[in-house]
């Protein structure tokens, strides 16, 4: 049996062999031919296969992908300050009050420092950057040609010196210079952007005025004007000086008439074009039609003129691009009614030239169809689809309003009161580097009050204080309303033993200073009573509140305050420390309550301290109560009374009587 396994097995390793040497020469002889498309490829991939392959000896990274490597490994952290304050912990900002500041401050030294070694660069000459650096090494922000010159004009230009550059294009013009068209054109640039005048250097500490924070707080849309455009200013003057006008100088002018709140003149100005046989930008264009519902005071009248100006785009074979549809939009948002009929079909035809639409063209079709405090489900539906197709992407600014979109939509979601729309923005802003295009610190904090808001109302409470915990302080610092809405989604879910946590958060916020929030905080606790742990929780929190509000001066206590901290005292047997807050209602001439005398009264019978019944009584008749008399009576009856107290009770009873 074995031998003839042995044989076997040599008879299959011979013919193997066998076999595997002639299907060896039969696939070296094979040929493709037999497929038309297998002969086209054949010459292809001879073709590819005498080329070198050419292996490089290193591969060529950037001087920042360790860095980038090491970034994406590290995550934000929840529980810390913004990145930019972590330098200096004593600077990090509790409040949005206080990040502005802080945040205004750092920028202000940063343009301090930066003056300095712009205006002193010779004491900043070497270079320890590694890779190089451009805006930490001294700009060139001083006059080195005084010769007039082409070259002059164009150095200052190019640091921006108006004055400088409109005098110096007079003394060109008065020398007999000719100044090319192409610094012709910078020129105007300069003077239509700046309206004539320089714009502001950074020279030292800055900081927002009065009345720009007033529009920043008030304007959220709408772009006003710094300056105004003047009658014959310099722009205009040197316009007519030009020996030959052509497109671009139309269009410098144009843009900045229509930016410094001339549109009719820049119309004018547009009529004179035509009547020049010369034809628009899309530059020029798109400011016309970002002025156009200046002009019109109808609705309709408005769009005509806007559909005007397209034809006439189309006419003169301009290109329309992003930034066209995204103003034509724009201007429907002053078009009432029509922009709901107007708004998708622009939309369409945007899409069907194979331009992609950016964040604020989403923003400008929701605005067309969402009002406030009429939230229907039109609107709703509307941002689910725009939330469909967006779903996913990553962008990149692409125009300056692509930053209000995030915190538009959520305003969609909090007054249709949609949780699930809300987290599907909020999905959209953590992909990628969207989070880039909430805006600066204070639309980025709208944006997080308005989905904080709709969680509180909308969400279980657990899952709202895992997002109280991932986005305080690090992403938003929540003010005193909504605080008053954690406070609320608690009270609804039954976690007021929680509300201690909340009043550390609370102090730590500086929000301990806002009597309502305080108050409302007393009054939760104070409502029912609770198991003995969470009361004496609850007296501990009532007692830290009161050391708080009395160690900043200027604090007036209210009744209702002082009802609630003495309840919950009295609920925690803390008998003597809810004596010393019921003597501040009479430092304070604050009358307590009939019910809290009656609870103080039955909290010193259960301790037994006739001494504090008493004088609760004596306290009840120095506020001249009518409950005294009952008051005395109950002490009478309930209490082991001296000889003294007794006397004392007895007169107090017989006077409020007699006085009855």
């Amino acid at each position: 049996m074995a031998a003839s396994g042995r044989h076997v097995g040599h008879y299959i390793h011979r013919n193997g062999r066998f076999l595997r040497v002639n299907l060896d020469h039969l696939w070296a002889n094979r040929s493709f031919g037999w497929t038309s498309a297998l002969q086209q490829q054949a010459p292809e991939v001879n073709k590819d296969s005498s080329e070198s392959i050419v292996i490089p000896r290193k591969k060529t990274w950037s001087k920042t992908a360790v860095l980038e490597a090491l970034a994406s490994t590290v995550k934000r952290d929840p529980t810390a300050h913004p990145y930019q304050f972590q330098d200096d912990p004593y600077l990090a900002p509790r409040t949005s009050a206080e990040f502005r500041l802080f945040s205004l401050s750092q920028e202000s030294g940063r343009s301090a420092a930066k003056f300095f070694v712009n205006n002193n660069p010779k004491f900043f000459t070497k270079d320890f950057a590694e890779p190089h650096i451009p805006c930490l090494m001294p700009e060139s922000v001083t006059l080195r040609l005084e010769e007039v010159s082409e070259e002059a004009l164009k150095e200052r230009i190019s640091l921006r010196k108006v004055t400088a550059a409109v005098d110096m294009y007079d003394q060109l013009l008065q020398a007999g210079m000719a100044v090319s068209m192409e610094t012709s054109h910078d020129l105007l640039d300069l003077v239509c952007l700046y309206c004539d005048k320089d714009p502001e250097q950074e020279e030292g500490p800055q900081g927002e005025t009065g009345e720009e924070a007033k529009g920043r707080r008030g304007r959220m849309r709408r772009d006003f004007p710094k300056t105004l455009w003047k009658e014959n200013n310099n722009a205009e003057r040197i316009f007519n000086l030009l020996p030959e006008r052509d497109t671009r100088c139309y269009s410098a002018l144009i843009r900045g008439m229509v930016k410094h709140g001339a549109p009719a003149k820049a119309f004018s100005l547009y009529t004179d074009l035509l009547n020049n046989r010369l034809t628009g930008d899309v530059h020029l264009f798109n400011a016309l039609i970002l002025a156009a519902p200046e002009l019109r005071e109808k609705y309709t009248e408005k769009w005509d003129l806007i559909s005007e100006l397209l034809n006439q785009m189309s006419q003169q074979k301009v290109q329309p691009d992003l930034l066209t549809f995204n103003s034509v939009l724009k201007a429907l948002r002053r078009c009432g009614y029509v922009a709901k009929t107007k708004a998708l079909p622009t939309l369409s035809e945007m899409k069907a030239m194979g331009i992609s639409p950016s964040l604020a063209t989403y923003d400008h079709i929701l605005a067309a169809f969402f009002k406030s405090a009429s939230s229907g489900t039109s609107n709703i539906d509307i941002l689910l689809e725009v939330l469909s197709e967006l779903e996913g992407r990553s962008f990149t600014c692409q125009d300056p309003d692509d930053v209000l979109f995030f915190s538009s939509a959520m305003r969609v979601c909090l007054d249709g009161k949609d949780l699930e729309l809300g987290y599907k923005v909020q999905t959209l802003v953590e992909v990628g580097d969207n989070w880039r295009l909430l805006g600066d610190s204070f639309q980025q904090s709208i944006y997080y009050g308005r989905f904080f808001h709709l969680l509180c109302m909308m969400e279980n409470i657990d899952v709202v204080l895992e997002w109280y915990r991932k986005i305080i302080p690090s992403l938003y610092y929540p003010n005193p309303q909504g605080m008053r809405d954690l406070l609320q989604a608690l009270d609804t879910d039954s976690r007021l033993d929680m509300l201690p946590t909340i009043w550390k958060d609370i102090k730590s916020l500086g929000h301990d200073n806002k009597s309502e929030l305080v108050e409302e905080l007393l009054a939760l606790m104070a409502r029912e009573k609770h198991s003995p742990e969470v009361q004496e929780s609850f007296a501990e929190c009532a007692l830290n509140v009161k050391s708080v509000c009395d160690g900043r001066p200027g604090t007036e206590w209210s009744a209702s305050s002082l009802s609630y901290i003495t309840t919950l005292l009295l609920r925690a047997n803390k008998t003597q420390e809810a004596w010393e807050v019921l003597l501040v209602f009479k430092a304070k001439n604050r009358i307590p309550s009939e019910e809290l005398l009656n609870s103080f009264l039955s909290a010193c019978h259960t301790t037994r301290d006739s001494r504090i019944a008493v004088e609760l009584v004596q306290l009840s008749s120095a506020f001249c109560l009518p409950i005294t008399s009952a008051l005395a009576s109950r002490a009478l009856a309930e209490f082991n009374l001296t000889e003294e107290q007794r006397a004392v009770l007895s007169e107090l009873e017989v006077a409020v009587e007699s006085s009855d």
